[in-house]
């Protein structure tokens, strides 16, 4: 049972990189709220980082630390939330292995992400039978800790939807072991990068949760805004035209807005000053994240000791749960299989 009678939520982020304002908009700040409704569990999917990264896989461990200090200096919890690292699981692979004996080969090509990546990312080889049957393990992860609901956005839902199918073909199989989990949709704003593609580590357009005063300015000042108002006496249009805009509808109040929307429109506020403005607003949103960091960090110990205290947790009820997955398969035949042959 869930502690204290709450559901259950099961996310997690790959190691592959530092975390940006994607990463906080669109994940951490759910994740916080969610930890006081939910009984939580996080973790580092560095398995799952393999699939696309397993040329380098030295560069994963390094990765671990920064990113869960990123989380804790936004807010994660580990007095409400389990923070755990997925290789400290290894029930996680045998539970996969067991699931991957009865996913159907069709499920998995038919991912609408396996096709995409490896379009995106064509530079890697991504041919490789970890990367097709990665959504097994993320079952797995999932169905481990019987999460009622996992909190994805509308782009994530046929993995969610693949994770219910294979939950259903275990329980239809063997007996009901697993409760089939739900998508809980989650409203991702729209954080386009520097250059007004998707804020990704892959396109280095992104602005870092560690980047520095200086930095964050630095970046700021090379966003794109509005490409059809080359000089500040030419009228802008910031609501439909200008890249830097989607930051200040994050950052800055309506009226404020309000207020650059009018003054770009009758050009009498220029990209330049509108950019350091935001750069102000994000690295004054920013500062109590950094002196959060700043204070984890002069224990190097501390991150380490939260993992551990998170992998006990999770691993008591992965092993509670992998005890009965194991007899729902070999300890009896399933109550189909007894009528049949008259037991």
């Amino acid at each position: 049972m869930a502690a204290q009678g709450r559901q259950r939520i099961l996310s997690g982020m790959r190691p592959s990189g530092r975390l940006h304002l994607g990463h906080l908009h669109g994940v951490l700040d759910n994740w916080i709220r969610l930890q006081d409704e939910y009984e939580c569990f996080f973790f580092v999917a560095d398995w799952h980082a393999l699939t696309t990264n397993y040329e380098k896989p030295w560069t994963i461990p390094e990765n671990i630390g920064d990113m869960v200090l990123d989380w804790l200096a936004a807010g994660v919890d580990p007095e409400k939330a389990t923070i755990f690292v997925q290789s400290d699981i290894k029930e996680h692979a045998e539970l996969h292995l067991l699931l991957s004996m009865i996913t159907p080969v069709s499920w998995l090509e038919r991912n609408p992400t396996y096709k995409e990546q490896q379009q995106q990312l064509k530079e890697r080889d991504l041919a490789t039978y970890g990367f097709l049957g990665y959504p097994v393990l993320q079952a797995a992860d999932i169905i481990m800790y019987k999460a009622n609901k996992v909190p994805v956005g509308v782009d994530q839902l046929p993995h969610v939807e693949l994770t219910r199918e294979i939950t259903r073909r275990f329980n239809y199989l063997y007996r009901d072991v697993f409760p089939v989990p739900e998508a809980l949709l989650t409203e991702v704003p729209k954080l386009p990068g520097l250059d007004g593609r998707k804020m990704s580590k892959s396109y280095g357009n992104s602005i870092y949760l560690n980047d520095s005063e200086e930095e964050v300015v630095r970046r700021i000042s090379t966003m794109v805004t509005d490409v059809e108002r080359p000089r500040k006496s030419d009228p802008g249009d910031p609501e439909n035209r200008c890249v830097a805009f989607n930051l200040h509808k994050l950052y800055l109040g309506r009226e404020r807005l309000d207020e650059i929307v009018a003054g770009c429109k009758a050009a009498e506020i220029g990209c330049v000053a509108c950019k350091k403005e935001l750069a102000a607003a994000v690295n004054a949103a920013m500062e109590p994240m950094r002196e959060r960091r700043r204070a984890l960090a002069e224990d190097p110990d501390t991150v380490k000791r939260i993992l551990e205290a998170g992998a006990e947790k999770a691993r008591a009820v992965a092993r509670k749960t992998m005890e009965e997955a194991r007899n729902a398969l070999f300890s009896e035949p399933p109550p189909s299989e007894q009528a049949d042959s008259g037991e």
